[in-house]
């Protein structure tokens, strides 16, 4: 239960950077005509159907670990092991040390990759009015291109096999759904005052100019994003540990 709790509050932690990167997704799906509980059925579809993609990459980075490890036998599976562990561990630590600011270059075109088709696609979705575009908008949301992803994937990939791997994103996943959910309720607030001319409005217009959109940029918010850059530098150095150091090999899944 523990390493699943140190997820669990680095997705927290962590959740201060998707406000930045999908807050406005979350504002911009706005409030129900039938009133503030459909409102709020709408975003907790959206949250689940983005935790549900988290799920989905877990299981399938723990399945990939598995195999890899599978395909060795006799005292080359040990070594199999600690070379995942020490590989994934290592790449949570680079990806960590992004949100203090280095290794900027790889996080662009980390982010950059496939980002502006799924944009467009998530874009479209926003104008659909079918009930269950909330539920669509949410799965296809969940694989947008984002470090946090990737570190708590790499995570998944070492953490022995495809349950495991499920549970590990379902806890990144839900310490990141306080803050999305919130971020939905800025979002139908605004959304439910009238527009002057009636035009539609987009998730980035929508925070300009306002107090959510101020505090996006505060300082605050990004002390507490570093702070998830350190909980993932830890797991990643308690990861890269699993295969350097025989004892801790054996125990959690971490």
């Amino acid at each position: 239960m523990t390493p699943y709790l140190l997820i669990f509050l680095a997705g927290l932690a962590g959740s201060l950077h998707c406000i930045g990167m999908c807050g406005g997704f979350a504002c911009g799906i706005g409030p129900d005509a039938r009133g503030r509980t459909a409102t709020a059925v709408r975003h907790l579809v959206y949250n689940t159907g983005r935790v549900t993609t988290y799920c989905f990459l877990g299981g399938l980075a723990g399945y990939l670990g598995a195999h890899f490890i599978h395909l060795w036998e006799g005292s080359a599976l040990g070594i199999a092991q600690r070379l995942l562990a020490g590989i994934s561990g290592a790449l949570m630590m680079l990806i960590g040390l992004q949100f203090f600011g280095f290794f900027q270059s790889i996080n662009r075109r980390l982010i950059g990759f496939g980002g502006q088709l799924l944009t467009q696609a998530l874009r479209e979705l926003l104008k659909d009015p079918h009930p269950a575009a909330p539920l669509a908008f949410g799965v296809l949301n969940g694989f947008l291109p984002c470090p946090l992803v990737y570190a708590f994937g790499a995570q998944a990939a070492a953490s022995g096999g495809p349950l495991s791997g499920v549970l590990v994103m379902a806890a990144f996943g839900l310490g990141t759904f306080p803050a999305m959910l919130m971020m939905g309720g800025v979002g139908a607030l605004f959304r439910s005052q009238p527009q002057a001319d009636g035009a539609q409005t987009y998730p980035v217009a929508l925070l300009k100019g306002s107090r959510a959109g101020v505090w996006l940029r505060s300082d605050w918010r990004v002390q507490g994003v570093r702070f998830a850059g350190a909980f993932i530098v830890l797991l990643g150095l308690i990861t890269v540990a699993r295969g350097v150091l025989p004892w801790a090999a054996h125990g959690h899944h971490l």
